[in-house]
């Protein structure tokens, strides 16, 4: 069982904690994402797993902190903070930055030798030896918020109110300059299997940007297919937690 100050990490969000569950879950959300996003997924997942849904710097009871604009920064953080959550075993799932955040944060515990996720879910991210040539972080404020609306998975509300406005603009332009100049060497590889989740009609990681996850792990890889665009999850929650279900360890 964690100690008391790991249970009250500002990095990690347990909106229905279950001290009694044999796996243990860690989401890391997308671009411009908070942990409450997830939270259906959080109770969903609860029966089965005990679910950390991490929270970036920069956003909700975090927002007076700076926020960190590379999966780099992001990673080397995240590895120093979940080690104190290793006591049973666990699975990372990503959605689109955050599948790039997982998977480095995963290849931090095996570079230092230390046991890691026993699985990744790669959810809406393109693999991460592919190139990224658009600059979304570069552009002005109207045009970025447009950007976010165009993918959908934000509460277009929000953008009605400019002081709500503000307070999120920090942390997704840092999101985004995080995600857009993420390089990753094309031979790099995680020994863990990865689980690979598509939008069948998502234009920003399409089905077989997903699928060439496969060239970075040498565990295995398989890949599921789901109606929608970027921000499927939202309509497929059952279909998507059946998947990590069946996928979990044990």
């Amino acid at each position: 069982m964690p100690s008391s100050a790991a249970v009250d990490n500002p990095w990690f969000r347990r909106f229905n904690p279950s001290d009694s569950a044999p796996v243990r879950v860690v989401i890391f959300p997308h671009a411009g994402g908070s942990a409450s996003y997830y939270l259906e997924y959080a109770n969903a997942l609860a029966p089965h797993a005990d679910v950390l849904l991490v929270q970036y710097p920069g956003r909700q009871n975090r927002f007076l902190e700076p926020a960190i604009g590379s999966v780099d920064g992001l990673a080397d953080e995240l590895y120093r903070e979940l080690l104190d959550w290793t006591d049973r075993p666990f699975v990372f799932f990503g959605h689109s930055m955050g599948s790039a955040v997982a998977f480095e944060t995963a290849r931090r515990f095996e570079r230092h030798g230390v046991k890691g996720p026993e699985r990744l879910f790669v959810s809406a991210g393109r693999a991460p030896s592919l190139p990224r040539d658009s600059e979304v972080h570069k552009l002005p404020d109207d045009e970025l918020f447009a950007e976010i609306v165009r993918l959908g998975g934000t509460d277009t509300r929000i953008l009605d109110v400019p002081a709500l406005k503000e307070l999120i603009l920090p942390a997704l332009r840092a999101d985004y300059t995080a995600v857009e100049t993420y390089r990753c060497d094309p031979d790099a590889t995680v020994s863990v299997p990865i689980t690979g989740l598509a939008g069948e009609a998502d234009p920003n990681a399409t089905v077989e940007q997903v699928g060439q996850w496969a060239r970075h792990t040498t565990g295995g890889f398989d890949l599921r297919v789901f109606p929608g665009g970027h921000f499927y999850l939202a309509d497929r929650t059952a279909e998507v937690v059946q998947l990590l279900v069946s996928r979990l360890p044990g």
